[in-house]
């Protein structure tokens, strides 16, 4: 499975977790315009086959209007340290890689 942090998250995370999840990037570090728009990098995860892992719920938005994929991984956690989300998806990671393969679920919300 492949995951995209969005800028809202630390980059620091991609370091983190790469041994969990071999492979991840951020979107400050993928070749898109810095800060790139909710669109570059829906459109840049859809072509890469990427899940966008975010705590901005504009990509909520974009999967109810336009569906999947990308998918999308919504964090509900609030402001958080990176230790604490990186051990979050580490703890779900069952449910992530359930959403990678899944052909029917296009979004997934931890809290």
């Amino acid at each position: 499975m492949k995951l995209l942090f969005d800028a809202n998250l630390s980059w620091r995370l991609v370091a983190m977790l790469k041994q969990h999840f071999a492979d991840c990037f951020h979107v400050d570090h993928i070749g898109l315009i810095i800060p790139p728009t909710d669109e570059d990098i829906w459109n840049y995860a859809r072509q890469h086959d990427l899940i966008i892992v975010t705590n901005d719920e504009d990509f909520l938005d974009l999967v109810n209007l336009k569906g999947f994929p990308p998918k999308v991984l919504l964090l509900r956690t609030g402001n958080q340290s990176s230790l604490f989300i990186a051990n979050l998806l580490k703890v779900h990671k069952p449910e992530i890689q359930s959403l990678y393969e899944s052909k029917e679920l296009g979004l997934l919300e931890i809290v």
